[in-house]
């Protein structure tokens, strides 16, 4: 994969696993990154954010414009 950058942050895991299949059905390339740190027990994860996504900037728009038609 050439390049990621950060598209989008996931509110939480249900979020990330859903788009996760969809791109994955998709074959568009992509990495899920979670912001758990076992040292505070995912303590910080709950309370910002759970994580994000990367992709290579071309993807952008498509990933995005999918993340809207599935939390609608």
């Amino acid at each position: 994969m050439s390049n990621p950058v950060k598209i989008l942050v996931f509110k939480n895991e249900i979020e990330a696993i859903l788009l996760g299949e969809i791109l994955t059905e998709k074959q568009i390339p992509h990495i899920i990154r979670t912001y758990h740190d076992s040292a505070l027990d995912g303590l910080w994860q709950t309370q910002s954010a759970w994580g994000h996504i990367e992709a290579p900037e071309e993807y952008r728009k498509e990933i995005l414009l999918t993340y809207n038609e599935m939390s609608s």
